[in-house]
């Protein structure tokens, strides 16, 4: 990390494991699996070989059976996919969906546009800690109910949802059940031979691989199924068709592998450092948790302050890279969607800043930041008089 600044934004995005970089470029030469690997000379069984070792290398973390891996472009795409494939390979028995209000745009924009298709959407508001209530999701399931889109871990405040509990009703009920597990795959137990998911989401660059490659995991059992998005060459049985990028999954292959094996010190270094944040934050007034402290992944930890204007604390908090929200609406600098579904007023909600860590992550960059938001805190209300300190 350079010296200039702090990175605390592994919710976002992760930087490339080294080993992880090097068998990619390993594959763009004419050395390594560079080739198409639907040919079938020498070069592009090389190329299949890559393919066929990365796609199990990601089976064995979410344990699954390698046929059962499409791969992507990332979560945003497999979600696409998921959602609406299986919302266009299901209507005739039904356009009744189900979802929450705190997940990712790539799912609620999704399930927005098949709104405009004459598709209905239950949304299900959850709990003051981020869950969902099960018995709210019994109340909502109808019989023409055909899809129940939850998200394993949060992206924004880092809750997660009792995927098992959700997937058993949605078995019951023979609906199909989709999870955007992007911020949960390679950090937290994803036992996917055990947990009754019909379709799984997942990405590269949140687990030390590069950006522009994901997987969408889908069961192979009967009445799973999705309708193509893009249509072309007969790759991935035709659900998700072009060349393979190998080099891509090549990377996503082995920082799969290096998660897995590296699963319960990642998740020990992160727990530690967010226990060390939220006791050196947690003191200040005004302060506040977002979310549940104890159904969360502590790799991300949110908080909300009184008083203060969320975009001046950002630019206060510099040299941190640290983000008030998800990424992909940092820019708007609106209220999280996420955190006023969660009760949060406007102004606590857009005070936000979400604090997310990973492997490089330090105790002494903890303490920094401690330090650093204490220190922007009190500069700012000096700056309103009459706050409290």
């Amino acid at each position: 990390m350079s010296d200039d600044l702090i990175y605390l934004d592994y919710a976002a995005t992760t930087p490339v494991d080294p080993r992880v970089a090097e068998i990619m470029l390993a594959q763009m030469t004419m050395d390594g699996g560079f080739a198409n690997p639907s040919s079938i000379h020498i070069a592009g069984r090389r190329a299949s070989e890559v393919v066929e070792r990365a796609t199990r290398q990601l089976a064995t973390l979410i344990n699954c059976s390698a046929k059962e891996l499409i791969w992507t472009s990332g979560a945003s795409e497999s979600n696409n996919l998921a959602i609406l494939g299986a919302a266009r390979n299901r209507e005739h028995r039904g356009k009744h969906l189900i979802s929450m209000p705190t997940e990712h745009k790539a799912v609620t924009d999704v399930l927005r546009a098949l709104e405009k298709k004459g598709f209905e959407i239950t949304w299900l508001q959850p709990d003051a800690d981020g869950r969902l209530r099960i018995g709210d999701l019994a109340d909502a399931l109808r019989a023409d109910t055909q899809l129940v889109s939850i998200m394993y871990v949060n992206n924004e405040t880092g809750v997660i949802q009792d995927i098992k509990a959700i997937g058993a009703l949605c078995r019951e009920r023979d609906v199909l059940f989709h999870v955007d597990a992007a911020q949960g795959v390679g950090k937290l137990p994803f036992d996917l031979a055990t947990l009754p998911v019909d379709m799984a989401s997942m990405t590269a660059h949140k687990i030390y691989g590069p950006k522009g490659i994901g997987a969408l995991y889908k069961a192979d059992r009967p009445g799973c199924n999705v309708d193509p998005l893009l249509f072309g060459g007969g790759q991935q049985g035709r659900i998700r068709p072009g060349t393979l990028p190998v080099p891509l999954i090549a990377a996503f292959g082995l920082a799969a592998r290096i998660a897995g094996e590296n699963l319960q010190a990642d998740f020990a270094h992160v727990q530690a450092l967010n226990k060390r944040l939220w006791a050196g934050l947690s003191t200040i007034a005004g302060v506040l948790r977002n979310g549940s402290a104890e159904h969360s992944f502590p790799g991300i930890l949110n908080v909300s302050i009184e008083d203060i204007e969320g975009e001046s604390l950002l630019l206060a908090l510099e040299p941190l890279c640290v983000s008030t929200g998800s990424a992909c609406n940092s820019l708007k600098q609106e209220p999280s969607y996420v955190l006023r579904s969660l009760g949060r007023s406007d102004e606590l909600a857009q005070s936000a800043i979400r604090f997310s860590f990973g492997r490089a992550t330090t105790s002494a960059e903890i303490d920094f930041v401690i330090h650093r938001y204490r220190d922007a805190v009190g500069k700012l209300r000096q700056l309103a008089p009459g706050k409290a300190a």
